[in-house]
């Protein structure tokens, strides 16, 4: 399975974005989902998850009100909707694919190579 994320850019506080993280299998709606950011001398963090049986979605305390995540599974896509973002928003963002969900990094078994996002102040 390979992951393409995309949609990263530079964005103004309060700004939006979206990110887009398409699937090379067509199988994609048989993979829980997530998305993770590492930010500049940071750990990797757990941003948000959807389950893949019941689109059942997952987000990071911090995250919550603030990001959206889905998916097309007829696109083989998950989106990552960002609203109100402040300049600690400010990392590499990846999208992972695993059997399960999960808010750590290791059932996930594919990963993105990341698309960077940064939020002026």
């Amino acid at each position: 399975v390979q992951l393409q994320a995309s949609g990263g850019g530079l964005v103004q506080a309060g700004g939006s974005l979206r990110l887009s993280c398409a699937a090379s299998v067509r199988t994609f709606s048989n993979y829980a989902v997530a998305w993770f950011r590492q930010a500049p001398g940071k750990e990797r963090e757990f941003v948000a998850a959807i389950n893949w049986i019941d689109t059942t979605t997952y987000y990071a305390d911090s995250m919550k009100g603030r990001f959206t995540i889905s998916r097309d599974n007829a696109e083989n896509t998950v989106y990552l909707h960002m609203n109100t973002l402040k300049p600690e928003d400010t990392a590499v963002y990846y999208c992972a694919a695993g059997a399960v969900v999960a808010p750590s990094a290791r059932p996930y078994k594919y990963w993105g190579q990341g698309t960077q996002v940064t939020v002026s102040s």
